[in-house]
């Protein structure tokens, strides 16, 4: 593995003790508690599509979402979503009720990173874009080849403050401020009306917009990350916790990651940071450091990405 001074595309984050999460906003993020990491180094932005592109040509790779389902780990699952394929972001015309998701996602048949919204659309001209469409396996097999790994999500929460230690968001306690746009989020009433006063409807180039004080871009906004870290309902309420020690680097408990919604699919979930550009004011305020989301392992979206990280 190269030496943290070998790594001009990531970020050094020399690591110390922060408080993580917030008692403000979604009961997840919930307790506020202290948390130190040792340092490391991460990437500037998201892995990108011409960054996958290498990945899988070097080792051809296949990722979740070009494999069809297994029936034995979807029990009631419809015949016509054991395809290969993804979820897609598809905006309604009108209001909807917010309380159903399935109102603006579509499960696409044949979407994958190399067809992000599906058959017979490509990633022509989006290599500079993140990748979307890796579900945690992708990300995990991309960090091996890379001599990397994924962030916990300590680290992840760390590093997008950027040592503003307790604000709001990634560069300070104003969501816009004077008035300008600092990451790719919703603009307008979710999910059918997107104004993209920020210049993009979907994703957009990583480092469009100014990177936080470590130098890291779009740690807030354009595609949600995976992290290491299995995902659990509260934090533990002190540094004691084993997800925020850099020494248990995949802290949590797989069993206690399974979604007590839906318990014949026992499929296990990670959490991701950042929020995405579907992120809005009406609808999912987890455009924070704090904000965290589940996500079952095997599972990759339109707006669901990663980076990397090397530990000293």
């Amino acid at each position: 593995m190269s030496s943290l001074a070998d790594c001009p595309d990531m970020a050094a984050i020399q690591g110390g003790t922060f408080r993580m999460g917030s008692d403000r906003h979604y009961p997840d993020e919930a307790p506020v508690h202290r948390a130190t990491v040792a340092p490391f180094r991460m990437d500037r932005t998201p892995v990108t599509n011409r960054q996958f592109r290498a990945f899988v040509q070097a080792t051809g790779y296949v990722t979740e979402a070009e494999i069809k389902p297994d029936p034995r780990h979807y029990p009631g699952a419809l015949p016509h979503m054991l395809k290969p394929g993804s979820l897609v972001f598809t905006p309604p015309p009108y209001p909807v009720d917010l309380r159903d998701w399935s109102q603006w996602w579509r499960f696409e048949p044949g979407a994958n990173w190399r067809r992000p919204y599906g058959r017979g659309k490509t990633i022509h001209g989006l290599d500079d874009h993140p990748v979307v469409h890796v579900a945690w396996r992708d990300a995990e097999a991309y960090a091996a080849w890379a001599g990397k790994d994924l962030p916990t999500e300590a680290e992840w929460e760390y590093a997008a403050r950027g040592g503003l230690d307790g604000a709001e968001f990634a560069w300070g306690d104003a969501f816009t401020p004077n008035g300008k746009h600092m990451a790719n989020t919703w603009q307008g009433a979710f999910p059918h009306e997107n104004l993209a006063l920020d210049g993009h409807a979907r994703t957009s180039p990583v480092g469009f917009y100014p990177p936080n004080a470590y130098g890291l871009y779009d740690m807030i906004g354009n595609v949600w990350e995976w992290t290491a870290d299995w995902y659990a309902a509260r934090h533990e309420a002190d540094a004691g916790n084993p997800c925020c020690i850099p020494d248990n680097p995949r802290g949590g408990h797989e069993a206690d990651s399974y979604d007590p919604r839906e318990p014949a699919a026992r499929i296990p979930r990670k959490v991701l940071k950042g929020g995405s550009y579907l992120c809005a004011p009406n609808y999912c305020r987890r455009y924070r450091p704090a904000a965290r989301h589940a996500q079952p392992v095997d599972s990759g979206m339109s707006h669901v990405g990663f980076r990397c990280v090397i530990r000293a």
